[in-house]
């Protein structure tokens, strides 16, 4: 994997790029609080298939800069923003938490350039009507970011590049109510896979349901292991997600 640095937004923005002659790569984005390393062995696996691989470093988190906004239209803009430097203008997706968010935007903007798109346990917006997040009914990314403090024990290097300002902008979005993403899943061409981490983990059931039925192509595959499949469960992981983005 090659280690780069693009100018996005003013700002730069680190990402790895494995090259090749894949037409068609896949782009791996991690969730908050995390960093690109985070993908290393599902990178792996998919270059050992062929696949060209680029991973990059959300901003706020890694080697990529902090800023002074993190609004989540912004992290798919940097994403929309590296495609188009690497000049691909078709690929896959694989996001976790709040990269799973970040790319369900690019699929609802980009529908004819994200072929497949997989969402990795990201906790859904909550739609106009919705009761709002209580102490006894607790919104799921407070346990996403007791989910990153945890990791930090174990990803050091990650919670130290980490802006921790994004926190509270972050839990603001999330309890805002958003009837526009939810409008536009009706764009999203890609076929999905949903890969949910079960009680334990942050996808409410009922928005779950909402969410699939209102992507055209999706499929929802659960394992029941927490937050942050890929990591805790990646043989049985990497035995959905693999053969998904393999497909003819």
């Amino acid at each position: 994997m090659i280690e780069a640095t693009h100018i996005v937004d003013g700002q730069p923005m680190a990402f790895r790029d494995s090259g090749g002659d894949d037409p068609v790569p896949v782009v791996l984005v991690h969730g908050m609080g995390g960093d690109g390393y985070t993908w290393d062995r599902l990178a792996g696996d998919l270059v050992g298939h062929g696949r060209r691989v680029i991973v990059p470093d959300l901003r706020g988190h890694g080697r990529s800069a902090h800023t002074a906004s993190y609004e989540f239209a912004e992290f798919g803009k940097d994403i929309e923003r590296l495609v188009d430097h690497l000049g691909v203008d078709r690929f896959d997706i694989v996001g976790h938490s709040l990269g799973g968010y970040a790319s369900s935007l690019v699929a609802q903007w980009r529908p004819s350039a994200v072929r497949r798109l997989v969402i990795e346990e990201s906790p859904l917006p909550i739609s106009p009507g919705d009761p709002p997040p209580t102490i006894t009914n607790r919104f799921p990314t407070v346990r996403e970011l007791m989910h990153a403090t945890t990791s930090a024990l174990r990803h050091p290097r990650a919670v130290l590049a980490f802006d921790r300002s994004m926190t509270s902008s972050a839990l603001a979005q999330f309890r805002t109510p958003n009837a526009e993403w939810w409008h536009a899943l009706r764009r999203i061409e890609a076929e999905t896979l949903v890969v949910v981490g079960g009680p334990s983990g942050m996808m409410d059931p009922t928005r779950l349901v909402a969410m699939s039925t209102g992507i055209a192509h999706c499929e929802v595959v659960t394992i029941p292991i927490g937050h942050s499949v890929h990591r805790d469960g990646y043989d049985r992981f990497e035995a959905a997600v693999v053969p998904f983005l393999m497909r003819g």
